[in-house]
């Protein structure tokens, strides 16, 4: 069985991330990318869809120890875990080197005092945990192939094999150090290189620690921002700058329940949001990567735009369910996919706008097709701000007039006029005044209630929803409007849980609500930063920094975030990591810090 969400470490290489328990099993790979099929899809189902432990050895039928101490070593993704036995103590240090060949999981087991019996289990399931490899010795190295994938794997250790999994049975005493690793390759090409585990490990520990001297945050939440940043470079892949959501799929937002989700591609909305604060830190680099994949994946059709794309900048992500994998602690369906690709959601216009805007400001090179897009994608919204859409939570349900949709295509225009007041493009800018503020008079007049003084998720409804408490954050009113002040003061009434987090909107239980699905879900942590935030905003800062550093102390071991806090299990749930939640804490720590408003 899986560990809770917040057991897990993440280790990656800018290309594809794997998870790792505290008893040091990897339970969730995937290769050769982010979205590619799992060879280790124990995460999602059993020891039977794949998995790889290595730790001290235990009696058959009990449960694998558990280590004693874990965590990154210094600012890197490098992950180190000790256990101690009655034999004596041992570390084993993960970590995915940056790729320059073959991707590669490195294991080294080193030990530390007595002699420890340890053992490394490996069982490879490919396709998700459907396929069962050909494993076999090829000139002393083993490799497992199936269709067109082998996956490589080479220690010094004596390997054996025994249903199914390959085995290594060995002791470590101090001094020792043992390394393990796996590569994947086409299987129709030659063998990967061979492993050079100790240099890897000095050149990973080499590029994170020069990574991270580029960062220009020094304030008082430095270790919450910094762990983060890592975590979103993690979520990055390399080749084209695309920026997953999350590493993972269909770890669910209500444990039990359906709404599992595959978050291994990339949303605009959420790289956008991702590119704004790696500006704000000092990684332009970052920044203009993403930029490039933008252009790429939008090409010359802003009028299609999709909300999310592949991370090579695909199209077609079409969904399917795994019906063999029964699920993170029986959370089915287990998706792949996303349906929600080919969306109608107007405020992702207003994000991209943003980010490209924020990139202009910062300085980030000049990009005249980055110009141009920006004023395609004003053009569309001329024609189509006014319709219905599923809105920023991708609701399954019936489009609705979303007022978060209608601000943020707001946002696009009056970030598209600074634009062309700048003199760096050409628009017609007495037009899109107009259209700034007859988009700004209708959300005023349609999307508020005048009796309740609050802003409401969709127009003539009675709900409310925390997407609204980004309307100060994006200028659309200003924080002491009494307008905003009321819907912040509402949002804490309604949507508030018992211990003060923040949910996305109301569900309904068993019921269909009104994102058209059943079940409940826990509190979306980017909301409750966002809280955080608003309240700094409007001069509550005490309240702001309390709930901050509460939001901090819902992070693992390792300073890691999952997509939503369930209330009830008191556990983290939806996919994990995820870069939803980890661009806000760094948002709501910059804007606290600016504020002086932070603890000792």
């Amino acid at each position: 069985m899986a560990g809770r969400i917040e057991d897990y470490a993440l280790i990656g290489d800018m290309q594809t991330a794997a998870l790792v328990c505290r008893d040091g099993t990897v339970d969730w790979l995937c290769l050769p990318r982010f979205d590619s099929h799992a060879i280790f899809a124990g995460l999602l189902g059993t020891g039977e869809h794949g998995f790889w432990r290595m730790g001290p050895a235990y009696a058959p039928g009990a449960e694998p120890p558990t280590a004693a101490r874990r965590g990154y070593r210094g600012d890197s993704l490098i992950l180190e875990s000790e256990w101690d036995t009655p034999r004596g103590t041992v570390r084993v240090t993960d970590f995915m080197p940056p790729r320059d060949g073959a991707p590669q999981l490195i294991r080294i087991v080193e030990g530390v005092t007595g002699r420890v019996p340890m053992r490394s289990e490996l069982r490879m399931r490919f396709s998700y945990g459907r396929v069962v490899p050909w494993v076999h010795k090829h000139e002393g190295r083993t490799v497992a192939v199936a269709g067109p994938d082998s996956v490589w794997f080479d220690t010094e250790a004596e390997t054996y094999g025994k249903a199914l999994t390959t085995y290594a049975d060995f002791t470590v005493a101090p001094g020792d150090r043992i390394a393990f690793t796996i590569s994947w390759e086409p299987s129709h090409k030659e063998p990967p290189a061979l492993p050079e585990p100790e240099q890897s490990l000095v050149a990973t520990e080499d590029f994170w620690r020069d990574w991270v001297e580029h960062c220009t945050y020094h304030g008082p939440y430095r270790e919450a921002v910094v762990r983060s940043l890592i975590t979103l470079k993690a979520l990055t892949y390399a080749p084209t700058g695309g920026i997953v959501a999350a590493p993972t799929t269909s770890l669910p937002e209500d444990i039990g329940g359906v709404r599992n989700w595959d978050y291994r591609y990339t949303w605009l909305r959420d790289a956008a949001i991702t590119l704004s604060s790696l500006l704000r830190t000092g990684y332009r680099e970052e920044a203009r990567a993403w930029r490039e994949w933008l252009l790429r994946a939008v090409a010359g059709d802003p009028e299609n735009l999709q909300i999310m794309y592949g991370i090579a900048g695909e199209r077609e992500l079409g969904e399917a369910e795994l019906d063999w994998l029964p699920g993170y602690e029986n959370s089915t369906p287990v998706r792949v996919g996303n349906g929600a690709a080919h969306q109608l959601q107007l405020d992702v216009y207003g994000e991209v706008t943003e980010a490209l805007h924020l990139g202009h400001m910062t300085g980030l090179a000049r990009n005249d097709y980055a110009s141009v897009l920006q004023l395609k994608l004003i053009r569309y919204l001329e024609d189509h701000w006014n319709e219905p859409d599923e809105g920023i939570w991708e609701v399954r349900g019936p489009r609705r007039h979303f007022v978060h949709s209608k601000v943020m295509a707001w946002v696009a225009v009056d970030r598209t006029i600074k634009l062309i007041e700048s003199g760096d493009a050409d628009g017609p800018l007495e037009r899109w005044k107009q259209l700034r503020d007859d988009i700004h008079r209708d959300v005023c007049e349609k999307g508020y209630d005048k009796e309740r003084n609050t802003f409401t998720q969709s127009y003539g409804s009675q709900e409310l929803d925390a997407s609204l408490l980004l309307i100060p954050q994006m200028g659309f009113l200003p924080p002491d409007d009494k307008r905003v002040i009321g819907t912040i003061e509402a949002i804490q009434r309604e949507l508030s849980t018992s211990d003060g987090f923040i949910l996305r909107y109301p569900t309904d239980g068993k019921d269909e609500g009104v994102d058209g699905l059943p079940g409940d879900e826990g509190a979306f942590l980017a909301c409750s930063f966002w809280m955080a935030d608003d309240l700094a905003m409007i001069g509550r800062v005490d309240e702001a920094r309390k709930l901050f550093e509460k939001l901090l102390s819902l992070r693992n071991d390792l300073g890691l975030l999952a997509e939503e806090w369930d209330p009830h299990l008191k556990r983290q749930v939806g996919n994990f990591p995820q870069a939803f939640s980890h661009v806000p804490l760094i948002d709501t720590a910059l804007r606290l810090t600016a504020s002086g408003a932070y603890g000792g």
